[in-house]
């Protein structure tokens, strides 16, 4: 891996090693611009900087997505994406199973005044049952 290196106008350069990126930062020629992705912004101003070409690759996957930027078959930096769909998915099937259960629970309707659900009152019904 490699951290990223911005000129003292933010102008992007080539990434550097962590061992160059240490040196910089001790010496005080660098500070730290951003902690991940780990980049470093140089304190001095860089005169015919030469940046090469890079390219981002992309894995598009079920569950997460893979990142990299490469040059020339060498991986400069890499990261991986966690989609959240089968969270949502999990989320939603939950929410749906609590509504279920709570509609199928045999439970009496409140009454606003006592609590509880009014007894009904017929003369033909007896308190106890024989």
């Amino acid at each position: 891996m490699r951290v990223f290196v911005l000129n003292k106008n933010r102008q992007p350069l080539d990434p550097c090693k962590p061992a160059r990126a240490r040196i910089l930062l001790s010496t005080g020629r660098a500070k730290v611009l951003r902690r991940y992705p780990f980049t470093i912004i140089l304190t001095e101003e860089v005169t015919e900087a030469v940046t090469h070409n890079y390219q981002l690759k992309i894995d598009p996957g079920a569950k997460i997505t893979g990142l990299a930027i490469v040059q020339s078959n060498r991986v400069i930096w890499g990261a991986e994406l966690t989609h959240r769909g089968f969270q949502i998915r999990d989320s939603l099937t939950k929410r749906r199973t609590i509504r279920r259960s709570r509609r199928n629970r045999q439970t009496r309707y409140l009454d606003i005044l006592s609590g509880l659900k009014a007894r009904r009152f017929l003369p033909n019904r007896s308190s106890s049952a024989g």
